[in-house]
């Protein structure tokens, strides 16, 4: 395993799902010539059911000394051949797996189909500043296996994903979390811009169940409106105004409902 540049970390990845990635598309009667589908896409934030529970856990720091013998224990721990490798300069390089769980489809340049895994491992096309767009959802679970240093940080694996497939959504709307199961319990905990990813896989060991990672949308609670383009803020526009409809709808469907349940019991009383 050669030594990788700092500055651009090296992607292996592989699917685990064969699930289609749903590829849609909508024409927008925006000037602006881009298109968008946001189904399954809401701007009321409804509670959800069996969420993970976060967790904030300290990291200890580590003396070269025993960065070496971790890594030692590590590879001797491992059933596949995705060893962490020592360097000269005393970092280290190895893999981390990431599985994508997003909700939401994401946006790339227009074309005929979707990008591949092969569009990804070329890398994006060199050219001039495409402004039609095509959003399409990512195969469900999907997970990819990264080659990574140890300096690596977790703002620059969200950025480096997001190229190899082409992604043009803002890198602030995704995050990156680690997730562990402790004693029946699961635990998630997201990660600050300049954590180091393979750093947390040395400290854990090769486990799944101790780290895993996982990519999601960036919902911190509120939404920063700045990082959407002006097409898809017309498009959230939309959305909620069939939101507003659709609950009117069903405000006025169910006094309604009552009002006539009231109706028939005044009908049905004796008179006097």
């Amino acid at each position: 395993m050669g030594e990788v540049d700092a500055g651009t970390p090296s992607f292996e990845m592989t699917w685990s799902s064969t699930t289609s990635s749903g590829y849609c598309s909508q024409e927008d009667s925006d000037s602006e010539l881009e298109q968008y589908f946001t189904a399954r896409t809401s701007l009321v934030r409804r509670p959800r059911r069996d969420q993970d529970e976060p967790v904030e856990w300290d990291i200890p720091d580590l003396s070269q000394a025993e960065i070496e013998q971790k890594v030692k224990e590590y590879n001797g721990q491992i059933n596949s051949n995705l060893f962490m490798s020592l360097n000269k300069d005393g970092s280290y390089t190895g893999f981390i797996k990431v599985q994508l769980k997003l909700v939401r489809p994401v946006s790339v340049p227009s074309s005929k189909k979707a990008p591949t895994l092969q569009d990804a491992r070329r890398g994006p096309a060199r050219g001039p500043a495409v402004r039609r767009r095509t959003s399409f959802y990512l195969p469900k679970d999907a997970v990819k296996h990264l080659h990574v240093l140890s300096r690596t940080r977790a703002r620059e694996v969200i950025e480096a994903l997001l190229r190899k497939f082409l992604v043009v959504d803002d890198p602030r709307k995704f995050a990156l979390f680690e997730r562990a199961e402790r004693h029946g319990q699961v635990y998630l905990r997201k990660l600050s811009d300049d954590e180091q990813p393979l750093r947390l896989r040395l400290l854990a060991g090769p486990s799944e169940k101790a780290l895993s990672f996982v990519l999601k949308e960036n919902d911190s609670g509120e939404v920063n409106w700045d990082a959407f383009s002006m097409p898809e803020l017309h498009n959230f526009l939309r959305i909620l105004q069939r939101e507003e409809e659709e609950h009117l709808r069903q405000i006025l469907q169910k006094y309604s409902f009552c009002r006539q349940k009231i109706q028939e019991a005044l009908h049905a009383c004796p008179l006097g």
